[in-house]
């Protein structure tokens, strides 16, 4: 009965001067709607479990006792189910023997009923079907239950719970609706898997570069990851001022630059090279990143851009290249504060819309879990189980930039190591790859050695020399440490670095003295 109604004939009978007319309270009744519900296909499914038991392996997978619209049919399904995995047989006689060992015979409508179910099978290839529709009409019941909660909650005065983070919270519980128990997933034969890696293989094959994967455009970096394959999260960490973002959006106008696509016979497009592009920018603005891309390509300084310093020969270079970059499929999100529901929804949708095919992230630590807790730690765990089940979904790379700890600073070699991960626990475990940029020059920089009280002109000067060579020798290099790898071999890929324009380069290690 629905909550108005109620309310109406409880007033009714209080005050019976105040009687509804008849034809009102008709009215209410036509517009009470119950939850979605079909109990004859829950009566048919049982009884087909009931004929033969091996109908319960084609629901056991995904359906649930709560599920059952009618609580005395869940109740009937979790018995049965008991008794067959244990190995007994489940009908009517013996669930009447389990219901009554326990007294709840009459609660599930007694040994009539469950012969009523018996004889309400229809037919036991319709089994799968029944529990298909038994499942829908759950997932519509929680639909209607979930939008009365976000209904209430934005009704509700608090301050705090602005109405964008109730946007992201409805949004990881829709998700979590559709992905809990679904009915697609299970097992796949072998064989499939097997044409699917040769396939790639052979793709690779066909690559002048030899990659299974999305190129990064950096010769060592693909040599060790063999490219960044679909469904991977890539972690990629550093101490600030390493040059993570420099690094990420060089990888990302790498793949953009590369994107090709080819018709196939029948019509549809496949992409041969590159990525469609999807980088969510948390630190930096959309025209930060723009600029620093145009100077990484143009070979002219950011901060001259920004104080308007350019001659009127880098600024007609300036536009030359804006409208060869103009076309580039890299699209930018600058969100601050974004939570893994909202980076989903949003990634999902440049997927339908444009082919996506590489997310990057910048920067982890920026980003919130769907609850907001004081545990840091099991918030980041949060964020990189959704990042990597993102990369599953969408079956593309995803590139997450992390901090490092300050214990890095606290060692003689400062090259970073798994456990300088910012809550590293559930990073390290969640990633597929993890990786470290790491540059001396920075620290050398900063280590400028100034003249002691006991020590002479001459001896200081050999020192200072001695410095200046360590830091000319190391200036423009970098090096990328890989790690963690489930797919390949760790090891360290050395690249050039122009601090200038922050572009990555390969290192030219036939000439060196360039450098």
């Amino acid at each position: 009965m629905g909550e108005s109604t109620f309310l109406a004939m409880a007033t009714a009978i209080q005050n019976p001067t105040n009687v509804q007319p008849l034809e009102d309270s008709e009215q209410n009744l036509s517009s009470f709607r119950s939850p979605p519900h079909n109990f004859e296909a829950e009566k048919a499914l049982l009884g087909a479990i009931f004929a033969n038991n091996n109908a319960y392996d084609r629901v056991s997978g995904y359906l649930r006792p709560e599920q059952f619209a009618d609580p005395v049919h869940g109740r009937i399904y979790d018995a049965t189910s008991k008794l067959i995995e244990r190995g007994q047989i489940a009908d009517p006689i013996t669930l009447r023997t389990f219901f009554e060992r326990d007294g709840s015979i009459a609660d599930v409508g007694g040994t009539r009923y469950l012969a009523e179910i018996a004889g309400s099978m229809v037919n036991v290839i319709n089994a799968g079907e029944y529990g298909r529709t038994i499942y829908d009409l759950h997932l519509k019941r929680q639909l209607i239950e979930l939008g009365e909660q976000i209904v209430n909650r934005a009704f509700t005065p608090e301050v705090e719970d602005d109405a964008m983070h109730q946007i992201g919270n409805a949004e990881q519980k829709l998700y979590d609706l559709a992905t809990t128990g679904e009915i697609e997933g299970g097992f796949q034969e072998f064989k499939t898997s097997i044409i699917t890696a040769i396939e790639m293989a052979e793709a690779a094959h066909k690559k002048d570069g030899k990659l299974s994967g999305v190129s990064t455009g950096l010769r060592d970096i693909d040599g060790l990851l063999g490219g960044l394959h679909p469904s991977d999260l890539v972690i990629l960490a550093g101490r600030p001022s390493m040059g993570k973002t420099a690094l990420a959006t060089n990888i990302a106008f790498n793949a953009a630059y590369d994107y090709k696509v080819e018709t196939q016979p029948d019509g549809s497009e496949k992409v041969t090279d590159g990525a469609v592009v999807g980088f969510f920018s948390l630190e930096m603005s959309a025209e930060q990143l723009a600029a620093r891309i145009l100077s990484e390509q143009t070979e002219i300084a950011s901060d001259k851009m920004r104080r308007g310093t350019l001659s009127n020969e880098e600024f007609d270079k300036l536009v030359v290249a804006s409208q060869q970059l103009y076309r580039l499929p890299i699209f930018i999100d600058d969100t601050p504060a974004m939570s893994v529901s909202m980076l989903r929804t949003r990634a999902r949708r440049l997927k339908r819309n444009g082919g996506l095919g590489l997310i990057v992230v910048d920067y982890l630590q920026l980003m919130e879990g769907s609850q907001r807790t004081d545990n840091r730690v099991q918030e980041i765990g949060e964020i990189t189980r959704g990042l990597k089940t993102l990369a599953k979904e969408l079956n593309v790379p995803v590139i997450a930039l992390s901090q490092l700890s300050r214990a890095v600073e606290q060692r003689e070699d400062k090259r970073p190591q798994l456990s300088d991960l910012r809550e590293s626990g559930t990073i390290e475990q969640d990633a597929d790859v993890v990786t470290f940029i790491y540059r001396e020059s920075y620290y050398l920089e900063r280590a400028e050695p100034a003249q002691r009280q006991d020590e002479g002109p001459d001896k200081f000067a050999e020192r200072l020399t001695r410095w200046e060579e360590r830091i000319q020798a190391v200036r423009h290099l970098s090096e990328l440490i890989i790690a963690k790898q489930r797919h390949g071999p760790t090891g360290t890929a050395k690249l050039y670095f122009d601090g200038m324009f922050t572009r990555f380069g390969d290192l030219d290690t036939q000439h060196t003295e360039k450098y």
